[in-house]
Parts: C-alpha cells; sequence; structure tokens
C-alpha cells in the first residue's frame, strides 16, 4: 500500500511544509447506500414463480372413461416414447415408439386425437407413464406437448408391469 510522505522534502534551498493527511469520512455514504438498497428491496417487484394448474378429481369417479379415447405415452430410457391407445391387452392403435421431437411425440398425440376426435366425437384423454429408466426431462417435455398440442385431460400415473414388457420388447426400456 503506498504511504503518503509527512517529513519535509528538502529540494535546492526551498523547504516545503508539513501537510496533514486527508481523512475522508464514509460513514454518511454507508447509510446512503443503506438506504438506498433498503428502497430498492422494497419498491422492487419480485417475479411470480409460474406453475401448472392441477385439478384434482373430487370423491368417486362415477363416469368412467372409456379405452376408446385414452392415449398412454410410456416414457423410456434414450429420450424414447412409447404410446398406444386403448389397454395394453388389446390395444386399439398398436404400440409404437417415437421421440420427443416436433415430427415424433407431437405428431403422434395429434394424429391420435384426431382418431379419437372422428371415431368417439369426445376428446381424448392422456395417461403419462414414466419407466424407472427415464429421465426427469423427459416427463418435462412430455407436459409440455400437453400444452402444446392443448390436451386439457392428461394424467401421471405408475407404470403397470404390461407397460414394462411392452417398453422392453420395443427396446426402450
Amino acid at each position: 500500500m503506498a504511504e503518503l510522505n509527512t517529513t519535509p522534502e528538502k529540494s535546492g534551498n526551498k523547504t516545503r511544509s508539513k501537510k496533514a493527511a486527508v481523512k475522508v469520512d464514509l460513514t454518511a455514504m454507508v447509510d446512503l447506500a443503506f438506504l438506498l438498497i433498503t428502497f430498492f428491496m422494497l419498491t422492487t417487484s419480485l417475479t411470480k414463480p409460474k406453475a401448472m394448474e392441477l385439478n384434482m378429481p373430487v370423491g368417486d369417479v362415477s363416469d368412467p372413461v372409456g379405452e376408446s379415447r385414452t392415449m398412454t405415452i410410456c416414457l423410456g430410457k434414450d429420450n424414447k416414447a412409447m404410446y398406444y391407445l386403448g389397454l395394453a391387452d388389446k390395444p386399439l392403435i398398436a404400440p409404437a415408439v417415437t421421440n420427443y421431437s416436433g415430427s415424433g411425440l407431437r405428431h403422434a398425440i395429434l394424429e391420435t386425437r384426431k382418431y379419437v376426435q372422428q371415431t368417439t366425437g369426445k376428446a381424448m384423454i392422456v395417461i403419462i407413464k414414466p419407466a424407472e429408466s427415464s429421465v426427469y426431462g423427459n416427463l418435462v417435455n412430455t407436459l409440455d406437448e400437453m400444452k402444446i398440442t392443448d390436451v386439457q385431460q392428461f394424467a401421471i400415473a405408475d407404470i403397470a408391469a404390461k407397460d414394462i414388457n411392452l417398453l422392453k420388447e420395443n427396446q426402450a426400456f
């Protein structure tokens, strides 16, 4: 650190007088800084967290959902998803493996929704079943596809043994 030399210096015949070191009191500056910080903290609006709306059924479900309008999406490994329409034992649309691109899962959802609308005249319901080998990002991508394709009714469920067997048959588990 530099030091202020306060001893008189002789330069030729002249002697310089001693000057006192300059001290600056920063107390007022610190007070002002804390006041400004407090002011901006209190007046700044914080961002509100964005969350997906979640609707839960109330009581017992008295109106069972037909298998002809239920699409099941099973999330597998290596960014693969398997989908089918109906039950795993006797699917109306055979199980197929796809990826998470626009021409993959999104296209499958749109085509299946069109098929369900034509055959039943009702809206499609999607059941999402993540497997143990899937990653969380794939679940988020699938939920994003539900929003993009405007699927109104969907649920996340535990994967069944029949679905795991189908994933294994299609090398996606």
